[in-house]
């Protein structure tokens, strides 16, 4: 320390300081309109430690009245000044608190509490380095403050400009309280603005519970020496459910979602107990344009500390599958990180999460259950992403998986109605799993050749057609006791019927001869027992992806290990029992390597050579008399059938 003239001294940052101010000024805040959320903070932080000193302290008691934050400026000297009348510091007070950055006033305050003082204080901050957050707009700042219990010349100037020292002199103040005087740096001079200034409040403290208050202007947009209030002063979250009216709580959604749309419904709590906060939660109507951009997508919750906006986007507070939520949570004891932007991961914010969650399931549960009709338009917009839950929240998998809906072959309809409930009433008799079938489009669903004998006996398939189905089915196996089975994985261990379904005489020497011919692009060739009116289709292995999602992967640049898919074939199509009845080998291969080409494009695969299938395909029509007088049949005709229905399906 150094003394100059007027009794002006000079002090040296602690070394740690001048690396942390590094850190504030040009890495901590991303945003540099927090400047003034940090500073109204601190000075709604000395109102409060005011207001509950006078509680027991009747000589600061007068001082306890009319208690305000004043933001003024000026735009010629490019100075922005954020006053309050609060506790004030003393000399040792500054220095201990503003000479170093690892200590907080108000966080010493805090830890003198016990019992329902902590609770009365409300106290926010609880790290000190918000006041330097001033240094990312402002070349110097100067501060002047009086402690409620000293008198007007025990004042302190403090001021810096950030490089590593600070100046301490005695002056004088009126009233107790502090002064923020920021010189605005000149890339920074638009802060000195009325409009700007009061957007930012109106952004970052519009609820903090004092005034704040600024110059007020006349008709002609020139200030005036009257000041008036800027904010609310008021929390909506903070009043009782019965005190708010519907037009309130929509209007408020409009206000924090900067949404022109009504919400179509909300849930509003507070907690008490051994963890106190507030939540409000919105359901939109509409899905934001970035919904599916997991990377981008803006998480609407935003953070409140004692009514104090802290953050947007707070994701510790919901998970990525409920990213279209908007709303608040205002907490009395939640830890925040250095810089205010960073949650710090324990177990308050888990449980302030977990509850979160649970409310939010409980408000589409009951609008599921109650209103269904809300629910399909909460649906149509957002159930993609509720698809995502599941996977990711497995203490909440039962609950989430009973949320979703489904299209099937019930209705044979576009349109996901169909719950895991109702799918479950509907079940047959003696029917033990859940089946559903996944493709890219749900014609392609409704119409894959798996589903046939599923139709045949009656049983309903849950038509799967979103991108995130395949992905979703990969990683869920059962809902209340009840087992998902893919009709196009694996084997049936269905009985075959004495009917279409009987395997005909040769056909064991057909599949293998069909083997044969396509070699290694198959693992196995066998009868099929889905197969009712189809010539054949590929069945892949029960932890395979399906082929349109193989192929959406490959396009994304991910490395997807090849498989052998089976083949099955119904050797009752006119098809295979042409195919039965050639026997030139070649052209029994061409004939074979349509049928799975065929089969890889109706399971929504992309063939490896499409112009080689093309070319086959063309070879094989020009060459139909022939290979009809091969097989002993007049050329166009079909083959001899014991029954009609073995004439369906494609030649």
């Amino acid at each position: 320390m150094s003394t100059g003239e007027a009794q002006t001294e000079t002090y040296q940052f602690q070394a740690e300081v001048n690396q942390l101010l590094k850190l504030v000024i040009h890495s901590l805040y991303s945003n540099r309109d927090i400047f003034l959320r940090e500073l109204v903070s601190n000075a709604s932080d000395a109102l409060d430690k005011l207001r509950f000193e006078a509680l027991t302290d009747d000589s600061i008691s007068e001082h306890s009245a009319d208690l305000n934050i004043t933001v003024d400026y000026d735009a010629d000297a490019r100075t922005v000044t954020v006053s309050d009348n609060g506790i004030g510091m003393t000399r040792d007070d500054v220095i201990s608190n503003i000479g170093t950055i690892a200590k907080s006033g108000t966080q010493q305050f805090l830890d003198q509490l016990t019992g329902d003082q902590k609770k009365d204080a409300q106290l926010i901050g609880q790290f000190g380095v918000g006041f330097y957050s001033a240094f990312v707009v402002a070349d110097r700042v100067d501060l002047v403050t009086r402690h409620a219990r000293e008198g007007a010349d025990a004042a302190v100037r403090w001021s810096s400009d950030g490089s590593g020292t600070f100046t301490l002199e005695a002056t004088t103040r009126d009233e107790p309280g502090t002064d923020v005087v920021l010189h605005l740096s000149e890339d920074c001079a638009e802060f000195a603005d009325q409009w700007r200034l009061r957007s930012i409040i109106r952004k970052y403290s519009d609820h903090i519970s004092f005034p704040i208050r600024m110059p007020k202007q006349d008709e002609e947009g020139n200030r005036t020496d009257e000041f008036e209030t800027v904010n609310s002063a008021s929390a909506l979250w903070k009043r009782a459910r019965k005190d708010i009216s519907e037009e309130e709580y929509r209007e408020f959604y409009k206000h924090i979602a900067h949404d022109f749309e009504d919400p179509l419904a909300w849930t509003h709590s507070q907690t008490e107990g051994k963890y106190e906060y507030t939540t409000l939660f919105y359901i939109p109507k509409r899905a934001p344009f970035d919904l599916f951009d997991r990377e981008r997508a803006k998480q609407g919750i935003k953070l409140y500390v004692q009514r104090v906006f802290i953050m947007d986007d707070a994701e510790h507070l919901m998970p990525n599958y409920l990213r279209f939520v908007r709303g608040l949570v205002d907490s009395n004891d939640l830890p925040l990180n250095v810089s205010r932007e960073i949650l710090q991961s324990n177990r308050v914010i888990d449980h302030i999460r977990s509850a979160s969650v649970k409310k939010i399931l409980d408000l589409l549960e009951d609008k599921a259950q109650n209103d269904p009709e809300m629910y399909a338009q909460i649906w149509s917009e957002f159930g993609q992403v509720l698809k995502e839950g599941p996977v990711e929240d497995f203490a909440n998998r039962e609950r989430l998986l009973g949320l979703l809906r489904f299209a099937s072959t019930h209705e044979d309809t576009p349109e996901q109605k169909v719950s895991l409930d109702q799918y479950i009433e509907r079940m047959a008799e003696g029917q033990e799993k859940i089946w559903y079938v996944t493709a890219d489009s749900f014609a392609a669903a409704q119409k894959s050749p798996h589903l046939e004998v599923f139709r045949k006996k009656g049983i309903e398939v849950l038509l799967l057609h979103d991108r995130v189905d395949e992905w979703l089915m990969s990683q869920v196996t059962e809902y209340n006791g009840m087992k998902f089975a893919s009709v196009a994985k694996g084997e049936l261990d269905f009985e075959p019927e004495t009917e279409d379904e009987t395997e005909t005489e040769g056909a064991d020497d057909l599949a293998g001869r069909i083997g044969k011919a396509l070699g290694d692009q198959v693992g196995e060739v066998r009868v099929s027992r889905r197969l009712t009116s189809s010539p054949a289709c590929l069945v892949l292995g029960e932890g395979d992806l399906a082929l349109h999602m193989q192929h959406l992967l490959r396009q994304a640049g991910h490395h997807v290990p090849d498989s052998q898919p089976t083949l099955e074939i119904n050797p009752g199509h006119p098809l295979l029992k042409r195919m039965a009845g050639l026997e030139d080998g070649e052209r029994f291969g061409e004939w074979s390597r349509v049928l799975f080409d065929q089969a890889v494009l109706a399971e929504g695969g992309q063939l490896g050579d499409p112009a080689a299938f093309v070319n086959r395909l063309n070879d094989l029509l020009v060459a139909w008399p022939e290979a009809a007088a091969e097989s002993g049949t007049e050329s166009g005709s079909e083959p001899a059938a014991e029954d009609d229905d073995e004439r369906t399906g494609t030649a």
